[in-house]
């Protein structure tokens, strides 16, 4: 037996839906609707990428929900996640458009050069922009599991956005559920 509950002083049956137990400990009470116990499934993956450019958006929920397939997960939660700080992952439309609106608005708002204006590039780094890219984009995105699949809206697809390419990086995998 992998745990006990405490004896209840009293069991009190409020309908055939619902059974109120009060337990001998005032502060632990339960409302359930049935006892089962549920095995939780989970299953972590590390995604590798290397982008050509110093800036590239990449559509990963295939690989993704092919994750979600291994795992067995039916009802869950799937955590994505960069584990760089130049890099985002985050979700929108898979449109070619929009992606170079995406690219364009983050030049704008963080331009790359000059790399002189950033007070980190005086370290020796020249990717203080990636940064600030990063930042407006996210880090991560939590995605329902219903039924076995993605529960993304219309159009939705999960991306992952480099700021600062050309080198290895990963990116997380985390799902959880029954």
């Amino acid at each position: 037996m992998l745990f006990s509950l405490p004896k209840p002083t009293y069991l009190q049956e409020n309908s055939e839906e619902r059974t109120r137990i009060a337990f001998s400990r005032p502060e632990v009470a339960c409302e359930l609707a049935s006892w089962h116990i549920t095995i939780v499934k989970s299953l972590t993956e590390h995604l590798w990428f290397e982008t050509p450019h110093r800036r590239d958006y990449l559509n990963i929920t295939d690989t993704v929900e092919k994750l979600v397939r291994k795992s067995g997960v039916q009802e869950g939660l799937c955590l994505v996640n960069a584990m760089h700080i130049t890099a985002s992952v985050f979700i929108n439309d898979a449109e070619d458009g929009l992606l170079q609106d995406y690219d364009d608005w983050l030049e704008y708002l963080a331009p790359h050069a000059p790399t002189s204006k950033y007070r980190h590039n005086r370290t020796g780094e020249d990717n203080a922009d990636a940064h600030l890219k990063r930042q407006i984009m996210g880090r991560e995105v939590v995605v329902a599991i219903t039924k076995g699949k993605l529960d993304l809206g219309p159009w939705e697809q999960v991306f992952y956005g480099e700021f600062d390419g050309r080198r290895r990086k990963r990116v997380l995998v985390k799902i959880i559920g029954e």
